[in-house]
C-alpha cells in the first residue's frame, strides 16, 4: 500500500527519533506494528480510507507517551495538530479527522472512535499474540513502578488484562481479523487459570531478560 514518499520520509525523519523518549512498550517497534496492522486490516477489510491518514494517524498516536501516559492520546494528538509541516499533506478538515482519531485510539475510551480511522487505529493498537501481550504488559508495569518484584508485576498484568480482555473486557475490536480472534481466543483460555497465567507470563519475562542481558 503506497503513501506519498515526502510525507513518510518526514515522519520518518523527524517523528521517529521522538519515540526514543518512550519506554519500550510504547516505542518505535510499537509504533511501526501499529502502521503495519493498520494497513493489515485495511487489506482485509477492503476500507476505502485515505492511506496517508492512516499512516499518520498510527505514527502519531502514542507520541506523547512519555509527557504523560494517563493522557497521551489528548497530547499526541495536539503535537500532530500543532506540525505544521503537515498542512502540506492534509487539508484542515483531514487533520482534524486525524486529531479525533489519535484522541479516540485508547482501548479504555468510554465511546467508540467518531470516524473509521479512529476505528482502525484502536484496532490496529492491539497486540495478537499472547507471547507480545504478556511481555509488554510486564514492561509497561516496571516502567509505572521500577521498584516492584516480579511477582507483583504477574499479578498486574493478570488483572489488567482480565479487565480488559476478558469475556467481559472494555477492549473493543472494529473489523474482521483472523490474527486478532485466535489471539482473544488463546488469551482468555489462559485468563481462566490464574497459576497458569503467571507462570506463562514468567517463561516469556525470563527469556526477555537473558534477550536483553538484564
Amino acid at each position: 500500500m503506497k503513501v506519498n514518499l515526502e510525507l513518510k520520509n518526514y515522519i520518518e525523519n523527524n517523528i521517529f527519533p521522538e519515540y526514543d523518549k518512550n519506554e519500550p512498550a510504547h516505542a518505535i517497534d510499537h509504533i511501526q506494528y501499529v502502521i503495519s496492522r493498520s494497513f493489515d486490516l485495511v487489506n482485509e477489510n477492503q476500507l476505502d480510507v485515505n492511506l496517508d491518514m492512516v499512516y499518520t494517524i498510527a505514527a502519531y498516536h502514542d507520541i506523547g507517551h512519555h509527557i504523560d501516559s494517563k493522557n497521551h492520546e489528548i497530547i499526541s494528538a495536539d503535537i500532530m495538530f500543532q506540525d505544521e509541516n503537515l498542512k502540506r499533506f492534509f487539508s484542515d478538515e483531514e487533520r482534524i479527522v486525524i486529531k479525533q482519531a489519535i484522541e479516540d485510539h485508547r482501548a479504555s475510551a468510554k465511546d467508540d472512535p467518531r470516524s473509521i480511522y479512529g476505528k482502525i487505529v484502536s484496532s490496529a493498537d492491539r497486540n495478537n499474540t499472547v507471547e507480545k501481550c504478556l511481555r509488554r504488559t510486564y514492561t509497561y508495569g516496571k516502567k509505572l513502578d521500577p521498584t516492584a518484584t516480579d511477582e507483583d508485576l504477574f499479578l498486574r498484568a493478570y488483572d489488567v488484562l482480565l479487565k480488559k480482555f476478558g469475556e467481559n473486557g472494555y477492549a473493543k475490536f472494529y473489523f474482521k481479523d483472523a490474527l486478532y480472534e485466535s489471539f482473544l481466543k488463546e488469551l482468555r483460555e489462559l485468563l481462566k487459570d490464574k497459576e497458569k497465567f503467571i507462570e506463562t507470563q514468567k517463561q516469556y519475562i525470563n527469556q526477555l531478560k537473558k534477550e536483553q542481558k538484564i
